[in-house]
């Protein structure tokens, strides 16, 4: 926290928070998009193992400097469901 007072730390802790929650909600339906096609490709993933996934990680997130986007590319990018193609590899790991 770089604020002084208790009103600007409150402030900053309620940012922080809302980010956080958008990053775990993009995680989550991400994983139910990623999880469904790997489904209809014949992938056999039980609903055991996604019980103990965590979409709160944090792999994928700048937490340092400024990130740019170009909003034009990245509209371009969606899919006629509105998301992103989902990154495919040949294994899981």
């Amino acid at each position: 926290m770089r604020a002084r007072h208790l009103e600007g730390q409150t402030e900053q802790a309620w940012c922080l928070t809302l980010a956080t929650n958008a990053v775990i909600a993009w995680t989550t339906e991400y994983y139910g998009l990623a999880t469904e096609q790997m489904r209809r490709a014949g992938r056999r993933i039980d609903d055991e193992v996604l019980a103990h996934i965590s979409p709160a990680h944090s792999e994928n997130i700048n937490f340092f400097g400024a990130i740019e986007v170009d909003i034009d590319a990245e509209l371009a990018q969606l899919g006629p469901t509105g998301y992103r193609p989902l990154r495919v590899r040949d294994t899981l790991f």
